[in-house]
């Protein structure tokens, strides 16, 4: 089987697909999971397939796996053999690994099945935060009692395997401020309420929120990511923008960050005889492993890999998740599957020069096929 989940990611990455655009994707997959004969596959929202592997006993509870499939809009620049042919398209953060191991891990639950019915996930649009409320609201997770998921690190060799209860992946919240002001020429500044300089405060100013608002035993990051404002030298214009994301791992900080970028925004602006227009948007929820799904994938790993194989994450990971509403609906454990080869360097995700190493493959796909057994026995012996 190895062969074939190197070709199967090879392809993926060489043909890499945008959020909801993964069509070419969808349609691989489904002929590869189609293969191992499923009680059912199907296409649902054009880019997501579930297809359900039969249990030894198929009245016993369904428990799922879930494997992300979209790519970012990077252009490439790993060298690799097997580059994206799609200019400005890659797959940044190790999803066509992900999806290679669904396919190893339905493959080895089709040969050694577990309890009861295993339904695989592959899930669009995670990159966007919006692919798995989508499955959530057409029902994907009917009569699933839990599920599993995990995500390529390259900051840990491949073997080491990060499965702990408690935060794994921050809220991912998104604010935009417009300021609005009174523009005149560049040469009479005091004829104009000035938004950039406006602008300019607010910005300092939201850098105190995580420095004097937020207890320092509490994680949270503000970063304003992107400003616009003007489009001469000389004119001072009339409006000016800020974009930017909040990240939490608990609700009580994400709810403060929030209120304080509305405080600060708004104070600031009218100390500058501007207005303050703030939108917050939320994101995904945190990432929270609970203990009890948590020590089944502890369980699988050490029965796979040996116990040294389990490290901790050694700090937050304050990037975000949309395996987090599954979370919400129903138990589970989110993984994180080092991805870095002997004597390789730490590429950081979402970069262009970012690829897993393929050995990975073959563990995310055996820990998880061992986690899923785990966890449907126990339902199993619970029912």
């Amino acid at each position: 089987m190895r062969a074939k989940l190197i070709s199967l990611r090879r392809d993926l990455h060489s043909h890499p697909e945008l959020s909801f655009q993964e069509e070419r994707t969808a349609a691989l997959l489904q002929e590869e999971v189609a293969r191992l004969k499923p009680i059912s596959v199907e296409r649902i929202e054009k880019t997501a397939v579930v297809a359900t592997i039969a249990g030894r006993n198929p009245k016993a509870p369904a428990v799922a796996i879930r494997a992300d499939i979209d790519a970012l809009p990077i252009h490439e620049a790993t060298g690799l053999a097997y580059s994206s042919v799609n200019a400005g398209v890659m797959h940044a953060c190790g999803h066509d690994v992900h999806a290679a191991w669904g396919i190893g891990a339905a493959s080895l639950l089709a040969n050694n099945p577990a309890e009861g019915p295993i339904v695989m996930i592959f899930q669009p649009a995670e990159e966007i935060g919006k692919g798995a409320l989508a499955l959530i609201k057409v029902g994907v997770l009917q009569h699933v009692s839990a599920i599993f998921g995990a995500h390529v690190d390259r900051r840990f060799p491949v073997g080491q395997v990060i499965a702990q209860d408690g935060p794994l992946a921050a809220s991912t919240d998104t604010f935009e401020i417009e300021i609005v002001g009174r523009g005149a020429h560049g040469a009479r500044p005091h004829e104009a309420d000035d938004p950039i300089v406006a602008a300019a405060a607010i910005i300092s100013g939201l850098q105190t929120i995580v420095s004097r608002k937020l207890n320092p035993a509490r994680s949270g990051v503000v970063t304003v990511g992107a400003i616009h404002a003007g489009n001469a030298p000389n004119v001072i214009p009339e409006r000016a923008s800020l974009k930017g994301t909040l990240r939490a791992v608990d609700p009580d900080t994400r709810q403060l960050l929030q209120d304080e970028v509305k405080q600060i925004a708004q104070s600031i602006a009218a100390a500058h005889r501007v207005k303050a227009n703030v939108l917050v948007e939320y994101g995904t929820p945190p990432v929270v492993n609970p203990p009890g799904p948590t020590q089944w994938a502890r369980q699988a790993v050490a029965m796979v890999l040996g116990e040294t194989a389990i490290v901790p994450m050694p700090t937050l990971n304050m990037a975000g998740e949309d395996f987090a509403y599954y979370l919400e609906k129903i138990p589970g454990c989110f993984l994180r599957v080092g991805a870095c080869e002997e004597g390789g360097k730490q590429i950081p995700s979402h970069s262009p020069q970012f690829y897993a190493a393929e050995e990975s493959i073959f563990v995310g796909a055996a820990v998880l096929a061992e986690t899923a057994r785990i966890a449907s026995k126990h339902f199993s012996s619970v029912k």
